[in-house]
């Protein structure tokens, strides 16, 4: 995970349809918050049986906020006129994980480049207008696990340093995974190294 990555944007929920008519064509816009390309194919495929006897369904997705990997399809619309747009204005928003999905039914007057590229993105900018956004941020999880004599000696450490404690199991064998910012996560497991008997494991991720 880069240093210089503090945080990003998604939706918490999908959202839609928005409806945008122009000219007898009318184009249903929804929004997923997806996090990997199979979850993005799964809302395109389930939204492409639900919309069967549409024209067209175009879409653009973003996802990943390290490696991004971008895609849009025009799904037979002329080249540049819907994928483009929608993936604009998700990276206007500044969106990570997310899938913008436009169905469209065809009115039977020609919109032209310009008028559907104005179509689409229209409908991309409704449709993450009222997607609920939230924001994430670069944190370390660190699990800890230990036999309970060393119990008090790493609630001593929690509590002096106001770690914050996202799960616990209280047994002979005890573990608790903490939730540290990720750029004091190397400080804390090298100071945690110092309790013997303590075996400290650390994952890299945003919540």
């Amino acid at each position: 995970m880069p240093n210089s990555i503090k945080n990003f944007k998604t939706i918490s929920r999908a959202a839609g349809p928005v409806i945008y008519r122009e000219k007898k064509s009318r184009f249903l816009g929804y929004a997923f918050p997806t996090s990997s390309l199979e979850a993005a194919d799964q809302e395109l495929a389930t939204l492409k049986k639900q919309y069967a006897d549409a024209t067209h369904v175009c879409y653009a997705y973003r996802i990943g906020i390290e490696n991004t990997l971008t895609r849009m399809n025009d799904d037979g619309e002329p080249a540049y006129t819907a994928g483009s747009p929608i993936l604009g204005q998700i990276a206007s928003a500044d969106l990570y994980d997310v899938l913008v999905c436009i169905v469209r039914y065809y009115g039977g007057i020609k919109l032209g480049a310009g008028g559907l590229s104005k179509a689409y993105k229209e409908t991309a900018r409704e449709i993450l207008k009222i997607s609920p956004v939230k924001r994430l941020r670069a944190v370390s999880l660190i699990r800890l696990q230990f036999q309970y004599p060393h119990l008090e000696e790493v609630m001593a450490f929690i509590s002096q340093n106001r770690l914050k404690v996202r799960t616990r199991k209280m047994t002979l064998d005890c573990s608790i995974e903490l939730v540290v910012s990720h750029e004091k996560s190397e400080a804390y497991c090298n100071r945690l190294q110092s309790i013997d008997g303590v075996e400290i494991h650390k994952k890299d991720t945003y919540l």
